[in-house]
């Protein structure tokens, strides 16, 4: 018999991710501007470095942005009293998993099918 997950602790810890994830937003957003082409300041080596770390920016925004969906859909199923529960299966998902994760939506023997 599992024991249900405390969805208030998982709760908080993804809220407290989500304030990381959008301050971190705002430190980034500068790197994932438009690349200016100014000769005169800059060589083309160094063009090709800032556009690199824009890429690399934009990357990384992207990933932040994956997560925050996917914590977003774990706040909607702790509203509803379902989170650290598998949505596929409906079983508890193992409280080590959740250690890592709070916001992982399957069980590990859903996920690995």
């Amino acid at each position: 018999m599992s024991v249900a997950p405390d969805q208030n602790a998982m709760r908080a810890r993804l809220k407290a991710e989500l304030e990381a994830l959008d301050s971190d937003d705002d430190l980034g957003r500068q790197d994932q501007a438009t690349v200016a082409l100014d000769q005169q300041s800059a060589g083309r080596l160094s063009r090709m470095d800032a556009m690199q770390r824009q890429a690399m920016a934009q990357a990384t925004a992207r990933r932040r942005k994956a997560r925050k969906r996917q914590i977003f859909a774990a706040l909607t199923r702790a509203d509803e009293g379902e989170l650290g529960y598998c949505t596929d299966c409906g079983d508890v998902i193992a409280p080590e998993r959740l250690q890592i994760d709070p916001a992982v939506p399957r069980c590990l023997s859903c996920t690995r099918g």
